[in-house]
């Protein structure tokens, strides 16, 4: 039972983690491979779902039983999945001829393997337990196409409560993919693990990497020699070395192509209420023929071809009931998240909550890897524009007034803070800190320097103007 669940479940965590276009793909594989499904001609607009509906699953084949239940449960399927697609028409172009623009358009997209998806192969190849694997499959979602990890492990532990020392061994773990230097957490992290993966992390190059890398892009490779009391040739060839390596690991993966952002979920304001839609138009509609479904009940097939038909009227079942349940998924998510982030909605970034994926999965009723993967690659267009929904996933910090506020915001205070100082006396990380904690806001100078590189913002002596 297993061996036969565990593809379809893979199967469905995959359409769940994919975004809207790439499980399009996969649908259209499976429209080549599995002649019990069928795709209709497009009468169907965006989706806007709020019905919930559980059948029940097949029966099991005991080798005896008769299809009669089986049908019943498929017809049903097959009504609804129907009505699924063809609810109010919205402003989408309902003809053939716009239907062939879209397959087009799809079809002319190039096929390449992401980084996500070589640092996936990795991982199934590694011999890490299925939690630790599960916590590598979020450190791979967080990093991005530079290989570079966007999420520091901390805020990790704090939106997903998995324990910080297991996520840094993951870590590691990742770490030692291909390509080198892939996970790090910035630049100098990156340098370090290729001089390590060649053995020159005690080098001087190494040295320099780790302790003098502001001085490095400064070009003051007289200051480095002294303080290493080395040679300025030695320095000089080091930081050649240096210029060698690979500042963006992730980019070999890239096809250098525009990257076509599709939002899934819309965010409509309607008579004062936020409402979601499932822009879900670019999936196929599909249905279960009914000529094989016939075949099934004629008493004249062959018992060899009943059970090939069986076959694959099972594999259309689950792949309907997963893209069914992945919308429902996403569409769940989206509202929590939608209700947690309205006074961002109306106001914008500084109105931006504390949002955990943990918090969300308690209110939705899944784990919070699940969510992890629904809002993975997955973008949402709000009045305010178009968003990663990762983007409303933060740790919060505490006001002095006992309100929590996200990181998000605070990096745009920093920010603010930065704009407005003067430019021929830039401010110190420190004295940021002091002016964060005067708006009370209290945060450690490290902090301040942390979100000021993640906003790449530089530090003070290179915003000084001469």
């Amino acid at each position: 039972m297993q061996m036969v669940l565990a593809p379809q479940l893979r199967q469905s965590l995959e359409m769940l983690q994919v975004p809207i276009l790439e499980l399009r793909a996969m649908v259209q594989k499976e429209l080549e491979m599995n002649p019990t499904l069928e795709e209709l001609a497009p009468e169907g607009p965006a989706l806007e779902i709020e019905h919930t509906s559980d059948e029940p699953e097949p029966a099991a084949d005991t080798g005896e039983m008769t299809f009669d239940k089986e049908f019943e449960v498929l017809a049903k399927l097959d009504d609804e999945w129907r009505d699924y697609f063809f609810q109010d028409l919205d402003n989408r172009p309902n003809t053939v001829e716009a239907e062939e623009k879209h397959q087009f358009l799809m079809d002319s997209l190039p096929q390449h393997e992401s980084l996500q998806e070589h640092l996936m192969q990795q991982l199934g190849l590694t011999d890490l337990d299925p939690a630790d694997r599960q916590i590598g499959e979020l450190i791979v979602g967080s990093i991005n196409e530079d290989g570079y990890l966007t999420v520091s492990l901390k805020e990790m532990a704090e939106t997903t409560t998995l324990p910080l020392d297991r996520i840094q061994n993951v870590l590691l773990a990742v770490q030692e993919f291909h390509p080198v230097g892939v996970g790090a957490a910035d630049l100098q992290d990156c340098l370090l693990l290729q001089l390590e993966r060649i053995g020159k992390a005690d080098s001087v190059a190494g040295d320099i990497v780790r302790d003098h890398i502001e001085l490095l892009a400064a070009h003051k490779l007289d200051k480095i020699a002294r303080l290493l009391k080395v040679s300025v040739e030695e320095v000089k060839a080091a930081a050649a070395f240096i210029a060698t390596l690979d500042p963006t690991p992730g980019r070999a993966f890239s096809d250098n192509t525009s990257a076509y952002i599709f939002p899934e979920v819309v965010v409509r304001k309607v008579e004062g209420e936020y409402v979601i839609i499932l822009n879900d138009d670019r999936l196929p509609h599909l249905r279960i023929s009914r000529h094989y479904r016939d075949l099934m009940e004629a008493e004249d097939t062959p018992a060899d071809v009943k059970t090939y038909i069986r076959n694959k009227l099972r594999s259309s079942t689950f792949l309907l009931k997963s893209i069914d349940q992945r919308q429902r998924t996403i569409y769940r998510i989206a509202s929590e998240i939608v209700k947690q982030q309205t006074e961002f909605l109306d106001h914008g970034v500084s109105h931006l909550r504390p949002l955990t994926m943990n918090m969300v999965a308690e209110q939705v009723g899944v784990h919070e890897t699940t969510v992890s993967r629904a809002v993975n690659q997955k973008y949402m267009r709000t009045p305010l524009g178009t968003f990663e929904m990762k983007y409303f996933f933060n740790p919060g910090l505490r006001t002095s007034t006992g309100e929590s506020i996200s990181n998000k915001t605070v990096k745009d205070i920093i920010a603010s803070i930065v704009a407005e100082e003067d430019s021929n006396a830039p401010l110190s990380d420190i004295t940021i800190m002091d002016v964060l904690k005067q708006r009370g806001i209290t945060v450690a100078r490290r902090t301040v320097a942390k979100y000021r590189d993640m906003s790449g913002i530089p530090p003070a002596h290179l915003r000084k103007r001469n």
